[in-house]
């Protein structure tokens, strides 16, 4: 089940490159590199400081042609219609949701500190949109633009942290997680919210 939620969180990812790089007026090559590129540096990133070997989407198929077959739909919906402006960041949501629990019980798997989850959580759900962004060219990218996002990531590890602690299972606790941190997102996406700024206190 977490490997189907991973393959959901990728695609959001993949579908997010593939819209910036439509909305940074790039050809169809650079929407598959985005896309590539949004939906695995996370959990490169990830593996990476675990020394994990071989990285995980190296030898996972399915993963890379979801990312692939999602990333060209989204180039073909995208001949045929015009999407809210607000589209690409909802999508991102979604990613940045569900990425950022699987990259905490990826972590808690290697038996490290909790500390070393939640950095771990969090870098692997924000990588993707980091490397996203400076390929498009934006800067600064969405994270450091927006306060509630990689606070959202931190709020969903930490989520994760505390429910497996109290003994729920993978799949609930990972489901409650991500919910927190599409929530905290939409949030700021439609309502505005900030965290408290130095002018406000």
């Amino acid at each position: 089940m977490l490997h189907v939620l991973y393959l959901i969180g990728v695609s959001a990812f993949a579908a997010s490159g593939v819209l910036a790089a439509h909305r940074a007026n790039m050809d169809p090559f650079g929407g598959i590199v985005l896309a590539y590129a949004a939906a695995v540096s996370g959990g490169t990133l990830r593996d990476l400081i675990l020394d994990r070997n071989p990285l995980y989407w190296t030898h996972d198929w399915v993963l890379l042609t979801v990312v692939g077959c999602v990333g060209l739909a989204t180039m073909v919906f995208l001949r045929f219609r015009t999407l809210p402006q607000r589209s690409l960041l909802v999508v991102d949501a979604v990613g940045l949701a569900v990425v950022t629990v699987i990259g905490a019980r990826a972590a808690l798997d290697e038996e490290v500190t909790p500390l070393a989850v939640l950095i771990l959580a969090v870098l692997t759900g924000v990588a993707g949109e980091v490397i996203r962004d400076v390929l498009c060219g934006e800067f600064p990218p969405l994270l450091l633009r927006e306060d509630f996002y990689a606070t959202a990531a931190l709020a969903g590890a930490l989520s994760y942290l505390g429910l497996d602690a109290g003994g729920l299972g993978a799949t609930p606790a990972a489901a409650v997680a991500a919910g927190v941190v599409f929530a905290l997102r939409l949030g700021a996406i439609f309502l505005g919210l900030h965290l408290p700024r130095p002018r406000d206190l």
